[in-house]
């Protein structure tokens, strides 16, 4: 992994928003704005936030939870915030906050949150450190502490699920109270 010198950056330093009109072309079959197209946009203010962070180019790793709250309009204005939630050595979990604005009635709707975790590239490919994080107040210390907990939980359920060890039988208890049929 080569080394890039850590330093520090304030969230705010990071911090980038972008708003869209939802065109007629980014709909779906049903009229609303196509989920694809959201989760490209929160793809792209991911890369631009980490890259912004870092210095350096970015890749998506992951993205974990993606509910989609409310449906967006044709018409509507989507506005995008995105922020470093957590660094880790080559990683950053950019927090992306979607809402969609009537612009007519000025009514705003929480669309998404959801958390991509990114990692800085060098132009080898490789893992380049990331500067570290400055939290400045409750709610910085909040996200960065719920994405450790969403990093421990994952990696619980790989060591849970993902092992030589899994046993299915141990499981089917848990599962009667689901709408599933075990046909082992």
């Amino acid at each position: 992994m080569t080394q890039k010198k850590n330093n520090f950056k304030n969230v705010e330093e990071t911090r980038i928003t972008i708003s869209e009109l939802m065109l007629p072309s980014h709909a779906n079959f049903s009229g609303k704005i196509h989920g694809g197209y959201i989760l490209n946009l929160m793809d792209q203010i991911a890369f631009a936030c980490a890259s912004k962070h870092s210095g350096t180019y970015c890749v998506t790793a992951s993205v974990d939870t993606v509910d989609f709250l409310n449906p967006i309009e044709v018409g509507e204005l989507v506005t995008m915030k995105a922020s470093i939630n957590y660094v880790g050595k080559t990683s950053m979990v950019v927090g992306i906050r979607v809402e969609s604005e009537n612009i007519q009635t000025g009514k705003v709707n929480h669309c998404n949150s959801s958390y991509f975790t990114m990692v800085s590239k060098n132009e080898d490919g490789q893992g380049i450190s990331v500067p570290g994080i400055i939290i400045n107040d409750d709610i910085e210390m909040r996200r960065f502490l719920k994405a450790i907990k969403r990093i421990e939980m994952k990696k619980n359920r790989q060591e849970e699920f993902d092992s030589d060890h899994f046993t299915p039988n141990n499981y089917i208890k848990d599962l009667e109270a689901y709408n599933v049929k075990i046909d082992l």
